[in-house]
């Protein structure tokens, strides 16, 4: 029944993806099994993003930590 879910290739594409996935769900037009793998992707690809978020967050509050104030904008 579920497709085997792979990792995205970047932040870029899983949005990318998600945001596709979200269309066809919202069209009501996928048979309830294909409805049921994208939303099962969906979940898959949010999760992915928003662990790409957090560990970005934590990244750059380390870079700030060890730096000391650093200007974000290039000031």
């Amino acid at each position: 029944m579920s497709e085997l879910i792979k990792e995205p290739e970047s932040f870029e594409q899983a949005l990318e993806d998600l945001e596709k996935i979200v269309q066809q769900l919202e069209k009501g037009e996928l048979p309830l099994e294909e409805a049921l793998n994208a939303f099962q992707q969906g979940i898959a690809l949010s999760q992915y993003c928003q662990k790409t978020l957090n560990d970005s967050e934590e990244t750059v509050a380390k870079m700030m930590t060890k730096q000391g104030e650093v200007p974000l904008n290039g000031e």
